[in-house]
């Protein structure tokens, strides 16, 4: 008897959310949400990784303007346990850039990004993280930025940093599981958030002429973009809305991703850096 009781805790710790390969275990993943004191006793002794999701407020078709935010940080709660690392809270305004005319859309200027986004950084590497893991959701210019704060922060603090733009990372994985490219807020995109929150999705809004596909470099451009659905292939990548196939796609990145990170940590701590 004392055996199936023993079996059972175990399956129910493995399970937990907040456990994970390595035994550790906190009462949330999430910064924003654990005691100081239990944060003390867990990082860094325990706990060396943080991942910091990033995004912007833009249009995404038929779904939330937060789409940004929304994905990369459902990536990060996925994957925290799996990686032994904590969630900081979601950097939500970024450089929308030529998104930024439609309603409800912020953009947030290059010179205010920049020194903002790096003393969030530095926070992390001052609260004892060793390896800080950007979860990016949004392109454009701020992909540069972000890969250049996090570069200088790593140098300058004596940490590692990780800058992942989870869409295009993911790119094989959009082709295997839609037979297609994607775009913004195309099928690829649509489907994380289906996944993640199928109450974001607003079907009955979609309209063929939402979506235009991007021009090829130097041939054309238009601020404000014409489409809240921009396609990185011409007829291909217009959203669908089936749910296997969503939760499947979330299951790939997010497992491609995990893969990513373990191996670059393994290789940061097989260098000695």
């Amino acid at each position: 008897m004392k055996r199936y009781v023993i079996a059972a805790m175990v399956a129910f710790m493995l399970n937990s959310p907040a456990f994970n390969q390595a035994g550790v275990v906190v009462s949330t993943r999430e910064m924003d949400r654990i005691n100081w004191m239990e944060f003390r006793e867990a990082v860094p002794s325990r706990i060396k990784t943080v991942i910091l999701p990033t995004g912007t407020l833009e249009p995404h078709g038929v779904v939330n303007n937060g789409a940004d935010n929304t994905a990369p940080f459902a990536i990060a709660k996925a994957l925290a346990p799996k990686v032994n690392a904590m969630v900081a809270p979601t950097l939500p305004y970024g450089i929308t850039g030529s998104m930024e005319a439609y309603p409800g859309a912020f953009q947030i200027s290059e010179a205010a990004y920049r020194p903002f986004i790096k003393q969030i950084l530095e926070g992390l590497a001052k609260n004892g993280f060793r390896n800080i893991i950007v979860m990016n959701g949004h392109g454009g210019p701020q992909t540069a930025v972000l890969q250049a704060v996090a570069a200088e922060v790593a140098r300058e603090r004596r940490v590692r940093t990780l800058v992942i733009n989870w869409w295009s990372f993911a790119s094989d994985e959009t082709r295997a599981v839609f037979g297609e490219d994607g775009g913004h807020a195309g099928w690829n995109e649509t489907a994380m958030i289906q996944a993640i929150d199928p109450t974001l999705i607003h079907a009955e809004r979609l309209r063929p002429e939402m979506a235009t596909a991007y021009p090829a470099a130097g041939t054309w451009s238009a601020s404000p973009f014409p489409s809240s659905i921009g396609l990185y292939q011409k007829g291909q990548g217009f959203p669908r809305f089936d749910q296997a196939k969503a939760d499947e796609y979330f299951r790939m990145v997010t497992e491609k991703i995990e893969k990513l990170i373990t191996e670059v940590i393994y290789k940061w701590d097989l260098a000695g850096l």
